[in-house]
């Protein structure tokens, strides 16, 4: 057999199992996967490293942070999408879901300014093939702002829209109940005095009351309309996972609590929950513990959220921790968040699926090392 690449002496994390093995790569794809060794002199050798699907990421904020490094601050979007790009490859994620915020929670937000411009950069970076990782849009949809659907309006028949997740950040619900952890987070990001943060939470609860309801059934039908995967965000209660069952989403992202994701498993919605919980050992509102929805197995996917390196390492944990099997945890970053989205051809290695892989190494304190990532057999990091 010719190949155009040939990964041989690897421990392969396969869909059931852990086997010594090679991988065949021609054009672009998989073409076949064997136990045991090569012969073939330009093999790469991998010394018993692990060869894993490279990682599929729904829902990262990185690029808005390289966007917006500190408040008020707005660095050049081309340079900021390709440093995101490499941290996101270098974490070994080789399929990615930017998620751009439609519509801030803040009345001055800069986010409002930059959502064309970033969608607009990943698209031209895209097509010219300046990108190491292959990047879509995820639409973060703020109901309660009052902008948001002529912000979404110009996405709604994107092709690169890939997901549309549906927020209300209103304080005293779903992901803040809990008023000081919001007062935590906005004075510490936002340098918020009390009077302004107490005036915050009066105008958002206020334009919860005006828009989220209209918002949210309006946002549900252009999304349909165009073919776009929904999902709910911060599900507290049975009453919020009953309501987007009802709307036809069909991911759950991040639910707050045990309650929410049961009853998200019950309707046949699938959850992720994000690897920085998983990594600092739980949720820094003071929600359910990602750890614990897994080894009560309602969960089906990690983000990274705010930290991409933490999607590889929090699917690790899972498996050393938290009982999942080192192939089912793996799968929460790869296979799974895959198949949520409808991108069925990545995610697994197996002979057809695209070439998008990574070579990992553990250190000793258990921390993974991306060393080598393939995406559709070209090696990009």
């Amino acid at each position: 057999m010719t190949a155009d690449l040939i990964l041989s002496n690897a421990r392969m994390v396969l869909a059931d199992e852990v086997v010594l093995g090679t991988v065949h790569v021609a054009d672009g794809r998989i073409a076949a996967v064997d136990t045991g060794g090569t012969a073939v002199p330009s093999a790469q050798d991998f010394g018993g490293d692990y060869l894993m699907p490279g990682l599929v990421e729904l829902h990262t904020d990185n690029l808005e942070k390289h966007i917006q490094p500190r408040p008020k601050v707005h660095w050049p979007t081309s340079s900021a999408l390709l440093a995101h790009d490499t941290q996101v490859v270098a974490a070994g994620i080789t399929t990615v879901l930017d998620a751009i915020a439609v519509g801030g929670t803040l009345n001055d937000d800069i986010r409002d300014h930059i959502v064309r411009e970033s969608a607009e950069a990943i698209r031209s970076f895209r097509a010219a093939g300046l990108l190491r990782a292959d990047h879509h849009l995820h639409m973060r949809c703020e109901v309660a702002n009052k902008d948001v659907l002529r912000l979404f309006e110009p996405f709604k028949d994107d092709p690169l829209v890939r997901l549309v997740s549906l927020m209300d950040h209103t304080p005293g619900q779903r992901q803040f109940v809990d008023i000081d952890k919001l007062r935590i987070y906005y004075q510490g990001k936002h340098a918020m005095s009390e009077a302004a943060f107490q005036q915050l939470i009066l105008d958002r609860k206020e334009s919860q009351k005006l828009y989220s309801d209209r918002h949210r059934r309006i946002l549900v039908e252009l999304a349909r309309e165009a073919g776009h995967v929904l999902a709910s965000h911060d599900d507290a209660t049975e009453e919020h996972v009953d309501e987007a069952a009802g709307l036809g989403l069909t991911i759950s992202e991040f639910p707050t609590t045990m309650t929410a994701a049961r009853a998200a498993r019950a309707k046949g919605l699938r959850t992720i929950m994000g690897g920085p919980n998983v990594v600092r050992g739980g949720s820094h509102s003071g929600n359910v513990s990602a750890a614990d929805l897994a080894e009560a197995d309602v969960l089906d996917a990690l983000s990274s959220d705010y930290v991409p390196a933490s999607l590889l390492h929090g699917a690790l944990l899972l498996h050393e921790r938290h009982g999942m099997t080192l192939p089912g945890a793996i799968a929460t970053v790869t296979r799974n968040p895959a198949a949520m989205v409808g991108l069925d051809d990545r995610g697994r290695i197996e002979a057809g699926a695209r070439a998008d892989l990574i070579r990992v190494k553990r250190l000793d304190d258990g921390v993974p090392v991306v060393r080598r990532a393939w995406r559709q057999g070209e090696q990009v990091l």
